[in-house]
């Protein structure tokens, strides 16, 4: 799963992301399904009807075309989804996370042709890989992409935290925290680390060691993870 980020006109940041290959492909094949399933079902209604050939095929042209232009109808009026996307949690958002125009959606459509209907896809799926953010090429003409609304969760996410078998604990005093308070020292630590902003994580170590009323001689950043890991150690025993 690949993250990008993305910019609003106020200057926010938001990390988002971006739909895998597999999750393109899976959408793509349900939302084949149901055009073929609406085609066939047209095709029998119509042979039931009894009218002229010259008529019957124009009745076909009419009534097939709402298959023709399945992607660009449901994405316009579905908020960037198909059935297919909805059933997969994806969505198409404009590059800057706002909601794409009939004009974006279009462009998306109509090269199509080249992403999908001349190449077999493999154009869509060779630009996928590459540009790494879920565009195709018609994404990249319209400057949209596909995001996954679907939450991902990873081990660092979560309060779990690995430890090595042999991992002795040092403050049995963690245990005064509840499973939120350390969720939030550690999701502070972590984010301090990434920018780091010292700071932040020197107002924990005093903070913590306030609650647990110990001291010592380990450094903020050193203290603090040894407490995250403590907790760790002491409630999943």
């Amino acid at each position: 799963m690949n993250q990008f980020q993305i910019e609003t006109a106020q200057n926010v940041t938001i990390d988002q992301n971006s739909s895998n290959l597999g999750e393109r492909m899976l959408a793509y094949i349900i939302d084949s399904i149901v055009i073929t399933m609406y085609t066939i079902l047209i095709i029998l209604l119509l042979v039931s009807l009894d009218v002229d050939f010259d008529d019957l095929w124009a009745l076909y042209l009419v009534a097939t075309l709402p298959a023709f232009l399945y992607y660009l109808l449901l994405e316009t009026f579905t908020d960037g989804k198909t059935i297919g996307k909805g059933l997969m949690h994806l969505r198409v958002v404009k590059l800057d996370g706002s909601k794409p125009n009939f004009g974006n959606y279009f462009v998306r459509w109509i090269l199509r042709i080249i992403d999908v209907s001349l190449t077999s896809g493999a154009a869509a799926v060779i630009t996928i890989l590459i540009r790494g953010n879920g565009q195709r090429i018609g994404d990249i003409a319209a400057g949209t992409t596909v995001i996954s609304e679907r939450k991902r969760v990873s081990l660092q996410d979560t309060l779990l935290k690995e430890l090595p078998e042999d991992y002795k604990p040092s403050f049995p005093q963690v245990t005064v925290f509840k499973d939120t308070e350390i969720q939030t020292i550690k999701e502070l630590y972590e984010k301090a680390k990434r920018n780091g902003n010292h700071n932040v994580i020197v107002s924990l170590d005093k903070r913590i060691k306030q609650v647990m009323q110990v001291t010592t001689n380990l450094r903020p950043i050193d203290f603090v993870d040894i407490v995250i890991k403590d907790y760790n150690y002491y409630t999943q025993k």
